[in-house]
């Protein structure tokens, strides 16, 4: 079996979330299902956190409408392996849009966390920065210990190109922080950050 994500992997999720966002705090987060959600909430509620109840593999594609409405905000879309591989079209669209304000993260730990733990795709051999890569999204790369947070961090903040990387984490399973599944709430709370009215 060709492994890309192993054991080996040093960066715990919750510490890697938490850091970035604590040095991106004027951006738009879209999370994705699952595990990413819980990540995000746990570093702490923020009315511009979107999370993406229920629209597994969307995470990537919202972003894309959300930096395309915005481009004066830096957009990160948060989200893991799993829900990212079900959306991976989404990055040859994504491509051809080419937001320079958009930065995709993808918390990697190599397995399907939602489901119980079976191995996704990236451990059983896909790169999906080289997949990234491959769709046309030049700036794409892996990032493998808490060092690389800082190139993560520049991205976001410069909003001078569209990125994607691939955070190889620790196949930890953390407790879950549920933020609210109100999604009529969430989104209007999103709105409201943007100055735009609620619907």
């Amino acid at each position: 079996m060709s492994q890309v994500q192993s054991s080996s992997s040093v960066i715990d999720r919750r510490e890697f979330v938490s850091a970035l966002i604590a040095k991106c705090p004027e951006s738009l987060i879209v999370t994705g299902l699952g595990s990413a959600t819980y990540d995000v909430f746990a570093a702490g509620d923020r009315d511009k956190n979107f999370y993406l109840w229920g629209a597994m593999g969307g995470a990537a594609a919202m972003g894309l409408g959300l930096a395309l409405a915005q481009p004066d905000k830096s957009v990160l879309v948060i989200t893991g392996d799993g829900e990212q591989l079900m959306g991976i079209g989404s990055l040859a669209t994504i491509s051809a849009q080419k937001p320079a304000n958009l930065t995709i993260v993808v918390l990697d730990n190599g397995h399907f966390g939602e489901t119980g733990m079976q191995y996704s795709h990236s451990s059983l051999g896909t790169d999906m920065s080289a997949v990234a890569k491959a769709c046309g999204i030049v700036n794409s790369y892996q990032v493998k210990d808490m060092a690389g947070l800082k190139q993560v961090e520049q991205n976001v903040n410069a909003r001078q190109g569209l990125t994607f990387a691939q955070i190889l984490v620790k196949a930890d399973d953390l407790p879950r922080a549920l933020p609210s599944r109100d999604g009529v709430f969430v989104k209007n709370r999103f709105r409201a950050a943007l100055g735009l009215a609620p619907f």
